[in-house]
C-alpha cells in the first residue's frame, strides 16, 4: 500500500476558508483561560497568584488543540463499548467545549469500589476543565485528576479539547504547600518530558499488536 502525505492545513484551506485563523485565534484565547485557571488552582494550594505563569510553567507551555467527533453509536458499558473508555488525562489541565449532546461522564472517587458514574450536563459558552494526572503529581495528590469517559446515546458528538503541559524542562515535584506530616511525599521528582514520554510509551506499550 501506498501512502501519500498531505498537509491538512492546505487542503482545508480551500474547502474551509477562514479555517486555520479561527482554530490559531481558539488556541491562544484558551490558553489564557488556561493560565486564569491556574490562578485559581494557585489560591486554593496557598501559593502565589502567579506562582504557574513562570516561564518553566505555564510561560512557555505545550498545548494541544483537539477536535473530537463521536459517531452517533449507542454505547453498552456492560459489553465494553463506549464512546471513550474511562481514562484520566496526562498533563496539567484540560478545557473541553461541548455541544448539546450529552454523553461525558465523570466519576469523583476513582478508587470506590463500584465506581459511580454521573453526567456532566452540556453547558454551551461554558468550558469543562478535566484536572490532569500531573496536576496530581505536582500537588501531591490534594487535587485529584479527573477520570472521565463518554457514552454515545445515538446521536452525533461534537467536542473541543484543549491539553496543557508545562514546558517539557519543568521539573515536577512536590509544590511547596503540598507537603505536610499528614501528607508526606507521594511522588519523586521529575522532568516533564520524562514523565510523559513514559506514559505514553506505558499506554502503547501493546501498539507492536497491531502492526
Amino acid at each position: 500500500m501506498k501512502h501519500i502525505k498531505v498537509k491538512l492545513v492546505s487542503i482545508l484551506k480551500g474547502t474551509l476558508p477562514g479555517w486555520k485563523e479561527t482554530m490559531e485565534k481558539y488556541h491562544q484565547e484558551a490558553l489564557e483561560v488556561t493560565k486564569a485557571v491556574s490562578r485559581l488552582i494557585a489560591l486554593a494550594l496557598d501559593l502565589d497568584v502567579d506562582f504557574f505563569d513562570r516561564p518553566e510553567f505555564l510561560g512557555k507551555p505545550i498545548a494541544t488543540l483537539r477536535l473530537l467527533h463521536y459517531e452517533g453509536k449507542l454505547s453498552d458499558p456492560s459489553n465494553g463499548i463506549f464512546g471513550a473508555g474511562a481514562h484520566s488525562d496526562y498533563g496539567l489541565i484540560t478545557l473541553l467545549a461541548t455541544d448539546d449532546v450529552s454523553g461525558l461522564q465523570i466519576c469523583k472517587d476513582k478508587d470506590a469500589e463500584p465506581q459511580i458514574w454521573e453526567y456532566v450536563p452540556p453547558l454551551r459558552g461554558a468550558f469543562v476543565v478535566n484536572l490532569g494526572d500531573m496536576l496530581e503529581r505536582w500537588s501531591n495528590g490534594i487535587f485529584r485528576s479527573t477520570l472521565h469517559r463518554v457514552l454515545g446515546n445515538g446521536q452525533e458528538r461534537f467536542s473541543i479539547a484543549y491539553f496543557v503541559e508545562p514546558s517539557h524542562d519543568c521539573l515536577v515535584e512536590c509544590l511547596p504547600t503540598c507537603q505536610s506530616k499528614v501528607n508526606p511525599l507521594r511522588y519523586p521528582p521529575i522532568k516533564c518530558e520524562t514523565y510523559l514520554l513514559q506514559r505514553y510509551k506505558d499506554t502503547h506499550a501493546d501498539r507492536n499488536s497491531y502492526k
